[in-house]
């Protein structure tokens, strides 16, 4: 059963999603609550809703003109609204690359509190989480726990392959073969991880 917060979140996520279904905005639902919709454990931070950078402005004054309250946040790579005090994030430049149709077209309709919308693929869900990581902020264990909840629902080839060169995705995946989540390769250059039998 979800928590409180969950609640909250998801509230806030079925009125964000019909605002910007009715308006014909393109989005997929990203973050904590992407990964819940996958069978990951709940999410209890904000919203993350993925946009193309062109229409960033517009899903910001779309959940604006459904009632909730916009930010201008200093950072160039997404733009806020706040549902009560649930954060919205509508990110539309993660990790300073800008977000493509492409992963717009893997996204896959699912039922999130039982409102069918477009949830980004795990891959790209799992593959950015990775890339955020930096010296100031590497905590591995929503990550594990993520990975060990849904990991023979995800390419993790692929997922390897979006966070090449990070480092921290390189310690990530040491971490979770070390673990039994996944299969170690005994050619990481090569790729491929196994999900265990």
């Amino acid at each position: 059963m979800p928590s409180d917060r969950c609640d909250q979140l998801t509230e806030t996520l079925k009125r964000a999603a019909a605002a910007l279904r009715d308006a014909g905005v393109p989005y997929a639902l990203g973050g904590g609550l992407a990964c819940w919709a996958y069978g990951a454990p709940e999410s209890d931070h904000d919203v993350d809703l993925m946009v193309l950078p062109a229409d960033a402005a517009r899903a910001q004054a779309v959940l604006a003109d459904a009632g909730m309250k916009p930010v201008d946040p200093p950072e160039g790579w997404l733009r806020k609204v706040y549902d009560g005090d649930v954060l919205v994030d509508i990110i539309f430049e993660p990790n300073g690359v800008p977000f493509e149709a492409a992963a717009l077209a893997r996204a896959h309709v699912r039922e999130v509190a039982a409102v069918p919308m477009p949830v980004l693929a795990l891959e790209d869900v799992v593959a950015s989480k990775l890339l955020a990581l930096n010296e100031r902020f590497c905590d591995f264990e929503k990550l594990v726990g993520i990975a060990r909840a849904v990991r023979e629902q995800v390419d993790w080839e692929r997922v390897r392959m979006l966070a090449r060169g990070s480092p921290f995705a390189a310690a990530f995946f040491t971490l979770i073969e070390g673990l039994g989540i996944v299969e170690a390769v005994s050619d990481p250059a090569a790729g491929g991880v196994r999900v265990p039998a």
